[in-house]
This record gives C-alpha cells, structure tokens and sequence, in this order.
C-alpha cells in the first residue's frame, strides 16, 4: 500500500536542508538522517577512490618521500652504515684510509651494485639521486608550510573581513606579484649569500604566500556569504571565532589540494635553482645540480642527464595527479556545503 508524504514533514526536513546544508547521504546500505554529517571517509576509502594514476603517482610520492627520511638516516643516525653508498665518495679516487685509489671508473653503465651507474667522478648515481630526493622534500615542506600558514590566514581574514584591510593587503600582495618570480628569487639568494637549503626555502616559501593568499582569499569570499557564517554574524557570534570555526577550516581542504599542484612548481624552482648553481652547495646532491654536472658529458653518457630528469618529471607529474584528485574531490565537498 503505498504511503502518502506528509507536507509538514516535507516543510520539517527542507528547512534543515538550508539551515545545515546537509541533506540525505547514503553511506554503506542505510540512508543518513537528514541534518546529520555522513561520517569522513578513511585514509584506505579515500585511497580507492582514486584513479588508477592516481594511485600509481601517490606510490611514487611515498617511494621519494621515504628516501629522503632514509638517506639522512643513513647520514646522521647511522653513520653511514645502512646499505646505501656514500654519495660523496669518488670511487675512483684516493682512499686515505687504505692508501690507495678506488677500483671505479667514471661514467660506468648501471650494474647490480651501481642501479644507475656512476657520474664524471665515479660517484654512486643511485645514492646521490636519494640524498637529493632530501632537497627537494624539505623545500617542498618549508614552503608549503609558509604558503598555508602565513598566505591562507592572510587570504581568509581579508575574505572575510573585506573593506580597506583587504584593499591594502591585496594592493601589496598584487605589487608583489608584478615582479618575474624567478628573477626576484633569484636576486633574494644571491643577498643572503647562503645556500643554505632552509633559507632558500624560506625564500621561495615566502615567494609563495601572495598565491596561497589569493586562492584562500577566493574561497573565503564564498563561505562568507553562507547560510552557517550569516548565522553566526547574526546570533553575535565574534569574528574571529566565526574565522577560526567556520572559515579557516573550510578554506583549509582547497588550500591543502592546492598546495600539491605548487609543489609541482616548487620542485622545478628549486631545480632550476640547482642547475644555475645557485641552490644548496657542492658536493650536496640534487637532482638539479646533478644534471647540471652531467650535461658536459652528456654525449659520453646520455645516462647520467636522463635519471635525474626522469625522477623530477616524474616526482612533478605526481604531484599535478594527486593535486587535481584532490581539488575535483574537496570542490564535491564544497558544492554540498
């Protein structure tokens, strides 16, 4: 017999559709009540969601991400004890332990115990590849950390708040983004003098923050003009207690989607940094200091130039992967807000 709906329950349940935003969910094989948050997804529910190169770009990442933990593991915990070769030692050259030259030839093709082969100075490519898997990690961390931080705070409070504070915030941010970038990054390292790895870091981290602010100034706009923000301004609610309850953590999804696609661009910065000789000082490796070094041989072994630029390629196209997964999926959220 079917059941007739009953118009007052009709009327019961829109009105906390518009007041909450949620609206019924199916989750597992039982319909979530209408008001009620369906309950987040696990790190594994995600995780098969995700496309088939998505997943094969999140392997890589974790595969880059627990070499640069391992290397310097193996360089300030260990003592260079675990099985990876030192990065720095010319194994064609002289040995002052032993009193005599190493056995290795520069230039050798990739074998069991070299698995890339050796550079111009009969270097271990594959350890100097990991090690340099470090730079880039910890460049990818400092500035993304400035980015969110500094530049998603500052984006969502001019968001919100509007008026002459986002007029000046935004006239500085915009000044700042009228200059090359690479130019400009260029000029602060050269100041420093220091190619220390956490100060050029914070350079290019800081060369970031105007982006983060403009993408968390975007969606601040448009949360701010929500139902749950106008209740909160209209019940009394402090500003920022409004900013850190329902803006920040809003913004924070998309911020965070974001920050894999810059750290794509990051990753090339840095490298084109390395290649000019202005990033982290010889003999520390990365992967662009080590195409750099290889590129005068380039004809000897073609090798020495690919490797590298194939892990960087690949670290970036990674990165662009599970950043879009990331922004399609936290727009979805956005959109059912």
């Amino acid at each position: 017999m079917a059941t007739t709906e009953n118009p007052l329950q009709k009327a019961h349940d829109e009105e906390i559709v518009l007041e909450t935003g949620i609206g019924p969910a199916i989750t597992g094989d039982f319909e979530v009540p209408l008001g009620v948050k369906p309950p987040r997804k696990s790190v594994w529910g995600v995780f098969r969601e995700m496309p088939v190169l998505v997943k094969m770009g999140t392997f890589w990442l974790l595969i880059v991400l627990f070499s640069s933990i391992y290397a310097q593991l193996d360089t300030k915990v260990f003592n260079g004890s675990l099985p990876l070769a030192d990065p720095n030692l010319q194994l064609n050259g002289f040995n002052p332990a032993t009193g005599e030259f190493g056995t290795g030839a520069p230039l050798e093709s990739p074998s069991w115990d070299q698995p890339l082969g050796t550079d111009a100075l009969a270097r271990d490519s594959f350890a100097r590849a990991v090690h340099g898997s470090y730079v880039s990690v910890t460049v990818v961390v400092v500035s993304v950390t400035c980015g969110v931080v500094v530049g998603g705070l500052l984006g969502s409070l001019v968001g919100f708040v509007r008026g002459k504070t986002e007029t000046l915030v935004m006239a500085a941010l915009d000044v700042l983004l009228a200059f090359p970038a690479l130019i400009l990054l260029l000029a602060l390292v050269s100041m420093f003098e220091v190619r220390d790895l956490f100060v050029i870091s914070f350079v290019i981290g800081l060369l970031s923050i105007p982006a983060y602010s403009r993408v968390s100034r975007a969606n601040s706009l448009a949360i701010s003009n929500r139902e749950f923000v106008m209740a909160a301004q209209a019940i009394g609610t402090k500003r920022w207690t409004i900013l850190r309850r329902e803006i920040i953590p809003n913004v924070l999804p998309t911020l965070l989607a974001y920050a894999m696609v810059a750290a794509a661009a990051v990753i090339v910065v840095e490298g084109t940094l390395s290649f000019l000789g202005l990033s982290v000082q010889l003999p520390q490796a990365s992967w662009g200091n080590m195409i750099n070094q290889a590129r005068r041989d380039i004809k000897a072994n073609f090798g020495q130039v690919l490797y590298p630029s194939v892990i960087m390629t690949l670290t970036v196209l990674a990165l662009n992967q599970v950043g879009d997964f990331f922004q399609r999926r936290g727009a979805h959220r956005g959109s059912s807000l």
